[in-house]
């Protein structure tokens, strides 16, 4: 029996080029949103002068490398955020509430008689 060299996923249409997974490739990408996202906030700390932080770090011997860290950072805190958004929000649509059966019985205050067995 010989196969065929090209093998299609069911989660992936045949059109799409093959190699990475679905899954990775929304990884990958929303870590290339966090990181942009973190040179655009690490750019508005520095722009505004936050705290003084743009004097400090030109001032200062490591100041590249304390705004290197900074970007890195932030870039992990918000990747993992857009990750994670990301993945809640792939939910089945299923979600949207009870689709049928019988309803939940409501509490109520009422007082009900309980017949104690004998013997017990």
């Amino acid at each position: 029996m010989s196969r065929s060299s090209e093998t299609t996923h069911p989660e992936s249409p045949a059109d799409e080029t093959p190699g990475l997974p679905r899954l990775v490739r929304v990884y990958l990408r929303q870590i290339a949103i966090g990181f942009a996202l973190s040179a655009v906030f690490v750019g508005l700390l520095l722009g505004f002068n936050v705290a003084n932080l743009r004097s400090l770090v030109t001032t200062t011997q490591g100041g590249a490398i304390a705004v290197f860290l900074l970007f890195f950072f932030n870039g992990l805190v918000f990747a993992g955020v857009q990750f994670g958004i990301t993945i809640m929000r792939m939910a089945a649509p299923e979600d949207k509430g009870p689709r049928g059966g019988r309803r939940a019985p409501k509490a109520t205050n009422t007082p009900v008689r309980v017949d104690v067995a004998a013997g017990r």
